[in-house]
């Protein structure tokens, strides 16, 4: 079973300084039909005003991934990492027994264009870790690079979960697929651009939720960026 998940009809909030769209529940936007995805919790597509940015905040019991397309974002946390993620970057923080942090825009000019991810861990009570990696265009160019895993694969990061994270590039004819083991699932976001998976034509935004499929099949892109976890069924969905 495939499942479109429109880009339209994703939550909204434009807080002014944050523009935000959440693909699952998040703060005041609630639709029981999208509360999360395996251990899938979170997809949000912020877009962050110039010199702007989240204060200081708490976070446990977390995998929380930041993929930056566009300008760049600071971040300082509880454990002592002071950090810039650029384009082309992942980071990975394991919030784990409880971690503050704050990210901010330090340009203040041009806006800062993210994901904000969130995976639940395999348990709870972990140290809190912190990752980050820059992955390079060529890396991903008609192909679907691991970038994030439960054991570090392909110099991957590494995150408390039996979950990845895969991101490929894709134009014209370039295409991937991607087998899936019996009981997992899958949730392709298509992060810009266009492109034809599984048959169906998918603009930015858009995503597909998987269940008892045998794989994903990427092709026909547009200056597509692409997303695509491999997950764990939980028990309940």
């Amino acid at each position: 079973m495939i499942t479109l998940r429109p880009a339209a009809e994703r939550g909204h909030a434009n807080h002014g300084w944050l523009d935000s769209w959440h693909s699952f529940s998040f703060a005041d936007y609630f639709d029981p039909g999208h509360v999360h995805w395996g251990p899938l919790r979170v997809i949000n597509e912020d877009r962050v005003a110039g010199g702007q940015g989240f204060g200081t905040h708490g976070h446990r019991d977390m995998e929380i991934i930041s993929y930056v397309l566009d300008g760049a974002l600071a971040h300082r946390d509880s454990m002592g990492n002071v950090e810039r993620i650029l384009p082309g970057e992942v980071q990975r923080m394991s919030a784990g027994t409880g971690v503050t942090h704050s990210e901010f825009n330090p340009d203040p000019e041009r806006a800062t264009h993210f994901l904000q991810i969130w995976i639940l861990p395999e348990r709870a009570g972990i140290t809190p870790g912190y990752e980050q990696k820059r992955f390079d265009p060529a890396e991903k160019r008609g192909r679907l690079r691991l970038v994030v895993s439960p054991d570090g694969a392909e110099g991957s990061l590494r995150m408390h979960q039996d979950a990845r994270l895969y991101a490929g590039l894709f134009d014209g004819a370039e295409q991937a697929r991607l087998a899936l083991a019996p009981g997992r699932l899958a949730y392709v976001h298509l992060v810009r651009g266009a492109a034809t998976v599984n048959g169906r034509r998918l603009g930015a935004g858009d995503a597909l939720r998987y269940q008892d499929e045998a794989e994903v099949a990427i092709g026909a892109g547009e200056d597509a960026e692409v997303l695509v976890f491999d997950l764990p069924a939980l028990p309940a969905q």
